[in-house]
């Protein structure tokens, strides 16, 4: 089951005996913005997991639920904070619990639930003082692990499920090693350019101005340019390409797409600036590429790139 509009991507999947013998099932994955005064939560997810803030709920699953953007509140058995933008939410199976964005401000998430005894041995082991909320401030690495996440889950091939398992092994991962070094993620201009990656990630697929971004972190765009290439080795156009790219080489990899929808859809003036463009940066054609990733499908694109 999935569900995909402007403000809300989410997936449900489900495991069978196999997937579930290797110790790590993923069950859910989205992301959604709520703006502000919208009523949380919409009413399109599944018996299970939709809930009444007012009441809150028990889930059977463990659930990493990261805020990007605006804030809210968040209880459980043993607490009641503010979270906001930065602020990782670990849920528990079994755990009663509650959140909700605050209506003036609304908020941006990302979510992904999943279960079994790898999954339970591992959050055992890396937070075992039963931690649930964690500040880890704008991390474009765990943003970008999300959106691999859904993107798997919206094709769901045979061995999904593996795959899932590994990202989510990574996010705990990746969550634990930020957690343990929290005096070094939070300097200021780590924050500025990561909070930068970020952005550029969640929109991909459309076209950005950097200087209009530079000023929503509100710095100058000379001094973000310079900034940013010293922390990546990339101007920002530079890196904003390279994430387009890569996007690229995963669509045509993973799904039918026509190579002049993929270029249409990831903002290329043209076909032809995209051909261009991804074979000056790749050494390789976008069909070459293709017929290589999955061992042999027809050049069917190929005279309308010509």
């Amino acid at each position: 089951m999935g569900q995909e509009t402007s403000n809300i991507r989410f997936q449900y999947l489900i495991a069978n005996k196999v997937d579930e013998q290797y110790g790590c099932t993923v069950n859910t994955v989205g992301t959604q913005i709520v703006s502000p005064e919208d009523d949380y939560p919409v009413d399109a997810h599944p018996p299970g997991y939709a809930f009444d803030p007012n009441r809150g709920r028990v889930l059977q699953e463990y659930q990493l639920i990261y805020i990007v953007g605006g804030k809210g509140v968040f209880s459980d058995d043993k607490q009641s904070c503010e979270v906001y933008k930065g602020t990782v939410i670990l849920l528990r199976p079994g755990c009663w619990h509650t959140y909700k964005p605050v209506k003036s401000f609304g908020w941006s998430e990302y979510f992904i639930g999943f279960s079994g005894k790898m999954a339970e041995r591992f959050v055992s082991m890396m937070f075992p003082d039963g931690e649930s909320v964690f500040n880890v401030g704008m991390n474009s690495s765990l943003v970008d692990l999300y959106l691999q996440a859904i993107e798997t889950a919206s094709i769901n091939k045979p061995a999904t499920q593996q795959l899932l398992c590994g990202i989510v092994m990574h996010m705990l991962g990746l969550l634990n090693l930020v957690v343990r070094n929290q005096s070094s993620s939070a300097d200021h201009f780590d924050q500025i350019i990561e909070q930068a990656k970020t952005l550029m990630y969640e929109n991909v697929m459309n076209n950005i101005d950097l200087e209009e971004l530079a000023t929503q972190l509100n710095v100058s765009y000379s001094w973000f340019r310079k900034i940013f290439r010293d922390y990546t080795g990339y101007p920002p156009a530079k890196y904003f390409m390279q994430l387009k790219l890569r996007r690229a080489q995963y669509m045509l990899a993973n799904t039918d797409i026509s190579i002049k929808e993929i270029a249409f859809s990831l903002g290329f003036k043209s076909t032809e600036h995209f051909f261009s463009t991804f074979k000056r940066v790749t050494n390789t054609t976008p069909n070459s590429y293709r017929k290589l990733s999955v061992g042999g499908r027809d050049d069917r694109n190929i005279e309308e790139l010509r």
